[in-house]
């Protein structure tokens, strides 16, 4: 049974962190090209490894590790310039790029589809993305414009990253057992159910297959692995109890964004995939494979 006393423990303890935060100053090592290029000994590494099994993922490595380095150089340089203009339409404009992104890898990860699933997808990106990143940077943080690009891009970044997940984890699982369980959802609209009433089970597991990745995370972080973002914080030299509190917030609000996410996917498909006669639509159900 835990101590009545738990939340005053919790709370000097936060306390205790903020008051030893102020001690630790940025201690970030610059990384130079040289650097970079011993890094890249890594990769070379792996690559002499496949040549010796013969596993031919040489060129694969190759290309790879040549996209990681451009796109990542290219990105750091567009994140330079929107940072220093620190414009709405500049920041608005790259996160609707990213969301865009998003929401195309989202419907293409699924095994199945249906048309106009890529604008549903979007504007649900839209929706669960900024409503959360807003809630974070101008409530829990209080960052002001909320829209600052320090903290709304990587934050939107992470929430999309792994709401996209969620949400074709949901979509391919709610086409599948539409599809495939089409004759108990038809013989329940045969008996007087609603579309909603004949759709509900089907609904109920696309959305919590789609939420079982981001709670087996935060059932696991900080035991099993340490989140980008903190080890991040970490490396440039901030507190560890101070980089746990911002993880704490992420993990949070990758949460509430993907359940949304998922939430709303299923809904808008479930909608769309049967008529004002409540009729399902399984030709509207398109495989991939």
């Amino acid at each position: 049974m835990l101590n009545p006393s738990w939340p005053g423990l919790l709370f000097n303890a936060v306390s205790a962190a903020e008051e030893t935060s102020s001690t630790f100053t940025s201690r970030a090592i610059e990384l130079e090209a040289v650097d970079l290029a011993l890094a890249a000994c890594l990769v070379i590494t792996a690559g002499l490894v496949s040549f010796a099994l013969r596993l031919g993922l040489e060129r694969q490595l190759a290309i790879a590790a040549l996209r990681t380095v451009t796109q990542l150089l290219l990105i750091g340089y567009i994140l330079r310039y929107i940072f220093e203009l620190e414009t709405f339409w500049a920041v608005g404009g790259w996160m609707a790029v990213m969301i865009a992104a998003a929401s195309i890898t989202a419907v293409r990860r699924s095994s199945r589809t249906y048309r106009g699933a890529q604008v549903y997808a979007f504007a649900v990106l839209v929706l669960s993305g900024l409503l959360t990143s807003y809630a974070v940077t101008g409530v829990v943080i209080g960052v002001t414009p909320w829209y600052q690009p320090q903290y709304i891009i990587p934050l939107l970044g992470m929430i999309l990253g792994n709401s996209l997940t969620g949400i074709s984890l949901c979509l391919d699982v709610l086409l599948e057992r539409l599809k495939e369980h089409r004759h108990v959802v038809e013989m329940e609209l045969a008996h007087g159910a609603t579309r909603w009433e004949a759709a509900l089970p089907q609904l109920r597991e696309a959305v919590r297959r789609g939420m079982i990745p981001i709670i087996n995370s935060m059932m696991v972080v900080g035991v099993v692995s340490l989140p980008g973002m903190m080890t991040g914080q970490i490396l440039a030299g901030a507190d560890p109890l101070e980089a746990v509190k911002y993880q704490i917030v992420v993990m949070f609000m990758i949460g509430a964004a993907t359940s949304v996410g998922c939430m709303f996917i299923a809904f808008i498909t479930s909608h769309r995939l049967f008529n004002a006669k409540h009729q399902l639509r399984a030709d509207a159900i398109l495989s991939r494979r």
